[in-house]
Order: structure tokens, then sequence, then C-alpha cells
């Protein structure tokens, strides 16, 4: 249906093979990712951070497969909401909506927190306050004049990130090299008899998926693609096992750097410290400036994506329309939204840790993912006259294995989370008297439409 409208109709060039969206997804995810969360996974899991790793890319193979697949189906779609809400139910697609929300809102919010916390390793006379404050600010002001990173940019930034990784490797490799490690030393980042437990280790795996955040933006590529029913799909997975085998690397040689799961001087920026221990200050400071303009990127782009999100739901009367549909005439921005995201972002910088931070945002996460799994179960398996066994195996396996993780989520997140889930629904059951009206809608708005 899908391919021959669009090779009719005018729309968008098909110009970008394979490899460009396999690129394009690890600029989303971003080759730095597991850096952000190594401290507070280290802590969780009891130093096993590969093996959260691992499980993690376990479960978002699995779910990318059903991304890929669904955007076979919903080519002009991308998103979990449309998936849930045409697949299953209109109201499952609104709890999963409402669940982006919070996770479009929660993105700045991290950012700022992670951003402050970078800065105070060099600056520690400044309170802290201070710099969520300048950051919250920061985001706000890029967005509010329309400053934006051009395609060529993200991708300079990319290699950049790549080079930093190759040296963080290299300078570990020549640390490593220059002690003796027994079999056992080796074998402990994956496994320790001593401070095993599989909870805790789930519970570590459940916040190590945010190393993978971001790879479900390669279905909105769909037009663009050539072949996109083979290569969204290819994309996608081959996007998440690039980015789980370097982020294992990673992780793997920081814990043999280290020597153990504790000792942290600051356990949110735990794995510049860990730089600076294996290649000097010269590494300390290029891993944390690093962290710090990716972090910078990542949150003005989720600052004003939120700010794009609530607009869209204002424009559709989902919220008042005439504060959150409102556009500055001049730069074309959701002005009202832009700040009020920015006054979000500053309030949770003060109130929320990272980790919780983290851990609020997988839980969105997990629920749009359990979700897509779901609506290809529906649609491949109980909808298609071909029902071989691995349409009924794979999605259904990555929804259980999504499931086990959201609900190994700690308590406050899982509480904080159902708050908000619970909230939303009741304000859609309001909203749409029942859910008999479709009145909200949570897909966002393209640039260009806010006029």
């Amino acid at each position: 249906m899908s391919e021959s409208v669009t090779s009719t109709a005018p729309g968008l060039r098909r110009s970008l093979t394979l490899w460009d969206a396999v690129f394009y997804g690890i600029v989303l995810v971003q080759p730095v990712a597991p850096m952000g969360i190594y401290g507070v996974v280290s802590l969780e899991a009891r130093g096993h951070v590969i093996t959260t790793i691992l499980i993690g890319m376990f479960a978002m193979l699995l779910t990318a497969i059903s991304y890929g697949r669904m955007a076979r189906v919903y080519p002009n779609a991308g998103s979990a909401f449309a998936y849930v809400s045409q697949e299953l139910h209109p109201g499952l697609g609104y709890v999963t909506g409402w669940s982006m929300v919070m996770d479009y809102v929660l993105n700045p919010m991290i950012c700022t927190i992670y951003c402050s916390k970078v800065v105070m390793n060099f600056i520690p006379g400044v309170p802290y306050a201070a710099w969520i404050a300048t950051f919250a600010a920061i985001f706000t002001l890029l967005n509010l004049r329309g400053v934006k990173a051009s395609a060529r940019t993200n991708e300079v930034l990319a290699v950049g990130m790549f080079i930093v990784v190759v040296l963080f490797i290299s300078a570990s490799v020549r640390y490593l090299l220059g002690g003796t490690l027994s079999q056992a030393e080796l074998v402990k980042p994956f496994y320790d008899p001593a401070t095993f437990s599989l909870p805790v280790v789930l519970t570590g795996a459940s916040i190590a998926c945010l190393t993978y955040i971001g790879f479900d933006g390669i279905s909105t590529l769909s037009e663009e693609v050539e072949n996109p029913r083979r290569n969204i799909l290819l994309a996608t997975v081959l996007t998440c096992l690039i980015t789980g085998l370097l982020a294992s690397v990673l992780v793997y040689l920081a814990q043999l750097v280290w020597g153990n799961w504790t000792g942290f001087p600051d356990v949110d920026t735990a794995f510049v410290h860990v730089a600076g221990k294996a290649g000097g200050a010269w590494l300390f400071t290029l891993v944390s400036l690093t962290l710090l303009v990716a972090n910078l990127g990542s949150g003005t782009s989720a600052h004003l994506g939120a700010a794009r999100l609530l607009y869209g739901m204002g424009r559709s009367n989902a919220l008042p329309r005439r504060f959150f549909g409102a556009v500055d005439q001049r730069n074309r921005i959701p002005r009202n939204n832009v700040l009020l995201v920015g006054f979000l972002a500053f309030l949770g910088g003060l109130s929320l840790t990272y980790q919780l931070g983290a851990e609020l945002l997988n839980f969105g996460a997990f629920i749009a993912f359990m979700g897509v799994n779901l609506a290809a179960f529906v649609r491949y398996w109980v909808r298609s006259d071909d029902r071989r066994i691995m349409n009924f195996v794979l999605p259904l396996t990555g929804f259980l294995v999504c499931l086990y993780l959201w609900l190994s989520l700690r308590w406050p997140a899982r509480l904080a989370g159902g708050v908000w889930l619970a909230a939303g629904v009741i304000y859609g059951a309001v909203k749409t008297r029942g859910f008999q009206r479709n009145l909200v809608s949570f897909e966002v708005p393209t640039e260009g439409s806010e006029r």
C-alpha cells in the first residue's frame, strides 16, 4: 500500500542507503551513551555493568525487529503511539502516548542534571542549583532563538565522539597491559560470584537500557530510505547491535581499569574518573568535554522535541489551545512551550537525581516498547494468514523481556511513573468522555507545521 503511493505521489526522495540509516541511528543513540550511566549501573548491579548492557541489547534487538516490521505497515507514522493505536486499541495508544509525553519532558531534565554534574568536576565552588539554572536557561534560550544543529553538525559530532571512544579504548588497553590480570579478574565484570544477584542485575539492566534509547527514531525515515521494507528493519537491528557491542567494550574496559564497583568520587560522572585513571588529566578533560557537548546537543534537541509535542497536543485541543497551541510569529516556534519545558527542566534538575530521572525515562520507554512488540504480534500473528513460528516467538519474547525489565525498575520510579500514568488516564477519560472521542494526539509536529 505505502510503497505504491509513495512512488507516484509527491513526497520525500528515497536517497538514503542502509548504512546512511544505520549512521543516523547511531547519531541518535550516541556512541558515548553508556558513559553517562556507567557509575549508576555499576553500583546498582554491583559491578556487572557489561552483563546489564548485554541483557538490554537482547531486549532492544527483539524490540528493534518489531519496530522495523511495524514501519513496513505504517511508513508515514514511525511512533509507538500510532502502532499501538492502530493495531491494539486507541485507549492503549493513549497510554503509550502519555508515556511518551513523560519521556519527552524528562529528557531535557536529565541532560540538565548531567551537564551540571560534569561542570562541577571543574568548577566545584559554584552551587549545584546555579548550574541547573544555567543549563536550563541555555537550552531555553537556544530554542527561543531557533538555533538548531544541522545534520552535518550532528555527523561531525558523532565522528568526534567515535574518536574519543577510540582514544579511551587505546588508553585503557595500554593501562591494562602495564599490569597483570588473572583469568578470574577478566571474567569478574561478567560474573562475580561474591556479588551476583539476578534481581539486582536486572534492576541494573532496566537502567542500562538508557544506552539504546533513540534507536526507534530510524522508523521515521521510512519515506526516505531505499527499499524501506528491508532497510528500516535491518538499520534498526544493526544500530542496536553496534551500540550494544561498542557499549560492552567500553564498560568492560572501564570495570577492569577501575578494578571495583565502588569508590567513585561522583557516581553520576564515574566514567570520566575512570578515563582519568586510564589516561591521565588530558583524557579526563577530553571525555568530560565530550559528554558535556553530547548532553548539550541532546538537551537542546530534547527540549525542542518536548515543546513540539506539547504544541501538537495543544493544536489538537488535547491541551488548552490558547497556551500550548500558540506559535511565535517571527521564529515559528512554540514559545510558551519552550519556556514551560525550560522551567520544568529547572525544577526537575533540583528535585530529581540523575538515576531517578533515567529510570523514569525508561519507565515510559518500556511501555512504548511493550506496546510495539504486542502490536507486531497482533499484526503478524493474530491477523496474519502467514503464521510462522517466529512471528509468534520474537514479539512475545520482546514483550516479556521488556515487561520483566519494567517491573525490575526500583520502586520510586515505578511509583512516580504509576502516578503519572494514573493522572494521564483520568485526564484522558475526562477529555474524551470515557475515550469515546479521539481528541488526543501524541504525534510530534514536523518543522514547518507550526503556523
